[in-house]
């Protein structure tokens, strides 16, 4: 039996052609996967490297800005959800969100294993020496790359249930407002699905996180939570014509423009009855 191959490029200027949601789920697309392995490298980095560091920044006339560092990355991803529904449907969406559930958990679980695995004496006991804000720290090696990769159980459970439910929020809004603009007027269903879906995730998060931590302060939770949903919505808005240029080109190349009628929009319906 031959492996399915994907249908030749459209012509540039030939029309596109509509299909369901079933349709487009069981179809096979050129650039599927590897908009799925951006969206699933996006996510992770954003965990790995931003989710925990608390950042501020001076902007003219507002003076200084908090927000946690993850927000440099997770907005791209929801760019890139927000490109998958609308090229691909929900349906394929949904799938990349829950590679991405399941990838974090791993992340997750190998994170806890390294940090944990008995360190070598002479690295652990080892100092490095640092400059942050411009003064000089010392630090054991194994209690910096704790600080760093170290996972803490109440902050991967925040991560883990802002993200599944602000990335599937995000998808079914885009999804329903694409029926209901007819496919016009992308930048209404990408800002709109981004407001919602940011939200959620900005809303469960911070608090689910830090509330109560030492050094979080209720206002500064939600502080961050709201400034957090601001600039996620903010980049969204910039990035417009990039989220513009890169859904043309696909739908181009695909040949393919899905709606999701017909389409069950539980996040855990099965591929056959999408």
């Amino acid at each position: 039996m031959t492996e399915p191959t994907a249908p030749a490029p459209a012509h540039p200027g030939a029309p596109l052609t509509h299909i369901d949601g079933i349709t487009g789920a069981r179809r096979h697309f050129r650039y599927f996967d590897y908009m799925m392995a951006a969206f699933v490298t996006i996510l992770l980095l954003s965990n790995l490297i931003g989710a925990a560091k608390q950042a501020i920044i001076t902007l003219p006339v507002i003076g200084q800005w908090s927000y946690g560092a993850g927000v440099l990355f997770f907005p791209v991803s929801y760019i890139l959800g927000d490109i998958l529904t609308e090229v691909y449907g929900y349906a394929n969406a949904r799938r990349c969100i829950w590679a991405g559930f399941f990838a974090l958990l791993f992340m997750v679980l190998m994170s806890l294993v390294v940090v944990g695995a008995t360190p070598a004496p002479d690295w652990a006991l080892a100092s490095g020496d640092y400059i942050v804000l411009g003064h000089h720290v010392t630090a054991p090696n194994q209690a910096a790359y704790e600080a760093v990769f170290g996972l803490t159980p109440r902050i991967v459970l925040a991560s883990v249930i802002a993200f599944w439910a602000g990335e599937f929020v995000n998808s079914f809004v885009l999804a329903k407002m694409k029926i209901l603009t007819r496919g016009r007027h992308l930048w209404t269903r990408t800002v709109g699905s981004t407001v919602f879906g940011q939200a959620f995730d900005s809303a469960l998060f911070y608090p689910l996180a830090f509330w109560g931590v030492a050094g979080f302060t209720h206002h500064s939770v939600a502080m961050l939570s709201l400034h957090q949903w601001e600039l996620k919505v903010g980049w969204e808005v910039l990035l417009t014509p990039v989220t513009y240029i890169v859904v043309g080109f696909l739908k181009r190349r695909e040949g393919v423009d899905v709606y999701d009628e017909g389409t069950q929009f539980s996040p855990f319906a099965k591929m056959r009855s999408v």
